[in-house]
């Protein structure tokens, strides 16, 4: 059955850190193999039901459209282009009017988590949650985004430190938020989600909830972890398309 909501990949950053992989090609067609990272994220939303995606894109968007065009695996794909940095939240901002959907799944253009997308999507709609944002465990990481969750999901702060009250988990960088809510957003300024807007929507008593995914969170985000990539990501989502 079809995904009636829209997704919104970011991946406008350079990927400073990955210059001495990648050269000038942004961080999302870093390959795995022969393989660009973005089409293994473009993969993934299409087997879990999706058929349509806003790609936000900065540094070397045109290499990326020339890439995967207005089509991939089946998916529709439109361009939020951001003509400097904004951000994940102003990434997301940026991307609203392209949105046919009241309700938007976000993802990090940088990092792949196997988790079931549909059924994300599924608690999202039965919680009436603001926000709900997929994490997955530690596992003792304290060099990512980490949130603190009470036992009926609901999160309780960002990015604290290990001493703070509730569970600790990695956020994994994959969230629903509706259009509504991410209206609010300010527009044509650099903003992060998980720094500023999330902190601010909790503050003001938004209703955020925590999917929480027995896997891992895998990102590219430095040379040493774009190569354990190359071997954790070998064989996901087989039958590529291949940019070369």
């Amino acid at each position: 059955m079809p995904n009636t909501t829209d997704a919104i990949l970011l991946c406008g950053g350079a990927g400073l850190r990955l210059k001495s992989v990648t050269g000038d090609a942004p961080k999302s067609l870093a390959c795995i193999g022969k393989r660009p990272f973005l089409d293994i994220l473009l993969s993934q939303l299409r087997r879990h039901g999706f058929d349509r995606v806003v790609l936000a894109v900065g540094y070397q968007k045109d290499l990326i459209r020339s890439c995967f065009g207005d089509q991939a695996h089946g998916l529709r794909i439109s361009y939020s282009i951001e003509p400097t940095p904004l951000g994940t939240g102003g990434a997301l901002r940026n991307g609203l009017d392209l949105m046919t959907s009241d309700t938007a799944l976000i993802m990090n253009g940088d990092s792949y988590t196997d988790a079931d997308l549909r059924s994300f999507s599924m608690v999202h709609q039965r919680s009436n949650a603001d926000v709900s944002i997929v994490v997955v465990p530690s596992d003792g990481r304290t060099d990512c985004g980490l949130v603190s969750m009470d036992s009926e999901g609901k999160l309780l702060s960002f990015k604290e430190k290990q001493s703070a009250l509730g569970n600790q988990y990695v956020n994994a960088g994959i969230y629903l938020v509706s259009k509504q809510i991410s209206s609010g957003i300010p527009t044509g300024i650099q903003v992060s989600l998980e720094s500023e807007v999330f902190p601010r929507w909790l503050s003001e008593g938004k209703n955020l909830r925590a999917f929480h995914h027995a896997g891992h969170c895998i990102d590219i985000g430095t040379p040493e972890r774009f190569q354990r990539a190359q071997v954790t990501l070998a064989n996901v989502e087989a039958d590529p398309h291949l940019c070369l």
